[in-house]
């Protein structure tokens, strides 16, 4: 080792250096195959993006990473959709669960609907919220 260095600005070289490493390592330990991205978006009628959900699945696990319903589509079923959708993917690739995080301030109630149980939480993250961790068996 060199040096240390600290930055708010790698570079996808650095990125590139870091997870490239650390794939491999987590490879030779457990033999699972590399992780693959899965993304269900929800598209305008000029092919822009408005929202969707972005993650991917590794392990037999699908890990949700992000899930975005604009504002005026909330409590339209919308989510459930797009949550379903990825469910059904996991499924097809064979995934034996789901897991994800939200924040107090988020979604916990919605997952929790869709079958998802908490199994683990952050306090004070950001300060005065909680940051909640869930997972749902399939």
């Amino acid at each position: 080792m060199e040096k240390l260095v600290v930055t708010d600005l790698p570079d996808a070289a650095d990125r590139e250096a870091i997870v490239t490493g650390l794939i491999r390592f987590n490879q030779e330990a457990t033999g699972a195959a590399p992780s693959r991205s899965l993304a269900v978006l929800l598209k305008q009628a000029d092919g822009t993006t408005a929202g969707g959900l972005l993650g991917r699945t590794w392990g037999g696990w699908l890990y949700v990473e992000l899930l975005y319903v604009p504002d005026a589509a909330r409590g339209t079923g919308l989510g459930r959709a797009l949550m379903a959708r990825a469910e059904a993917e996991a499924r097809a690739r064979g995934c034996r669960g789901i897991w994800l995080d939200t924040f107090s301030f988020q979604a916990r109630g919605f997952y929790e609907k869709l079958g998802f149980t908490v199994i683990g939480r952050l306090d004070d993250y950001p300060p005065g919220h909680q940051r909640f961790f869930l997972q749902k068996r399939l």
